[in-house]
C-alpha cells in the first residue's frame, strides 16, 4: 500500500510540475476541469445524490462557462459567496451534525458544497493567470499543513480534534501543520527567487502580523476543509470517496483541505494589493 502510494504521489507530483512549466492556462483549464468534474461526481455519491454523472455533467458545463470568460468576471463575488458559505454553513455542521440523506435540506447542501469546490478551481485558475508560482506557493502552504500535522500528530498527538468525526486528527497535528506553514513562509521571504510569491507578497505589503494572521486563518480553513469531507465519508459509511487514485483513495480525499483555502486566499491576495495601492 505504501508503495503504491508514494508511486501516485509521484506520479501526481510529476503531472502537476509538467502543467505548470509549460505555462499553458488552456491546458491548466482542461486539467482542473477533469479533476474538478472528479471532485463533483466523488461528493455526489457521498451525499448520496441520484444520477451523480448527470449532476456532475451540469457542474462541469458551469464551469466551462466560468472558465470561457478570459477576464473571469465577477470572479470577487463567487469567491466572497464561498468564504461565507464555509464560515456560515459548512463549518457550524462539524459541530451539528449534516441533514439526513434522501432530504431535501441534504440536496440543497450537496449543491452548497459543489458551490465551493467550483469556487476552488476557478481560484486555481486565476492564481495561475497571476503565474504558475504563485498557485504553486499558494498549494505548497495547504500542503504543508497536512504534511506538518500528520507528522506532529504521529509524534505528539494526544488530544482528539474532533473524536466523532475523525479520531486520527489531534490538537497538536494542527499545531504542527501552522507551525509549519509559518517556517516555510518565513523561509521564503529570504529566498530571492521566491519574491513573487503568495506569502513573500502578503508580507511585503503589510508586515508580519497579517501574514500571521492570513496563514492562521488559512490553516484553520484547511483543517475544517478536511474535516467536513471526513465527516460526509463517515455519514456515508465509506472510507475513501473513491478509488479514482491508488493507495490515495478519491480526488476529494486529497483536494479537501484545497477548497475551503483557495478562495479565501484570493480574497486575502485581492484585499492586499488594493488595499497597498
Amino acid at each position: 500500500m505504501l508503495k503504491t502510494r508514494i508511486i501516485t504521489a509521484l506520479v501526481l507530483l510529476a503531472v502537476l510540475t509538467a502543467l505548470l512549466v509549460i505555462n499553458d492556462v488552456r491546458l491548466i483549464a482542461i486539467a482542473g476541469g477533469l479533476v474538478f468534474g472528479a471532485a463533483v461526481w466523488e461528493s455526489l455519491r457521498l451525499f448520496k445524490i441520484s444520477r451523480p454523472a448527470f449532476v456532475t455533467a451540469v457542474w462541469c458545463a458551469v464551469f466551462i462557462a466560468i472558465a470561457a470568460q478570459t477576464s473571469f468576471q465577477h470572479s470577487g463575488l463567487l469567491m466572497l459567496f464561498c468564504v461565507m458559505i464555509w464560515a456560515l454553513r459548512l463549518a457550524p455542521s462539524l459541530k451539528f451534525g449534516l441533514p439526513a440523506t434522501g432530504t431535501l435540506g441534504n440536496s440543497l447542501l450537496s449543491g452548497v458544497y459543489c458551490t465551493t469546490i467550483l469556487g476552488c478551481f476557478i481560484a486555481m485558475l486565476l492564481f495561475f493567470s497571476r503565474s504558475p508560482l504563485y498557485l504553486f506557493s499558494v498549494l505548497a502552504l495547504v500542503w504543508v499543513a497536512d504534511i506538518g500535522a500528520y507528522f506532529s500528530g504521529k509524534a505528539f498527538g494526544r488530544r482528539k480534534l474532533a473524536p466523532s468525526i475523525s479520531p486520527g486528527k489531534s490538537w497538536e497535528g494542527a499545531i504542527g501543520g501552522w507551525l509549519a506553514v509559518l517556517t516555510l513562509s518565513v523561509a521564503c521571504i529570504y529566498i530571492p527567487a521566491l519574491q513573487d510569491t503568495f506569502a513573500v507578497q502578503l508580507q511585503h505589503r503589510h508586515g508580519w502580523l497579517v501574514l500571521l494572521s492570513a496563514l492562521s486563518l488559512m490553516v484553520a480553513a484547511s483543517v475544517i476543509g478536511d474535516l467536513f469531507e471526513s465527516q460526509l465519508k463517515r455519514r456515508a459509511g465509506m472510507k475513501d470517496s473513491s478509488a479514482l487514485l491508488p493507495g490515495h483513495g478519491g480526488v476529494l480525499d486529497r483536494v479537501d483541505a484545497l477548497i475551503p483555502v483557495l478562495p479565501l486566499a484570493l480574497l486575502l491576495d485581492a484585499w492586499s494589493k488594493s488595499s497597498s495601492m
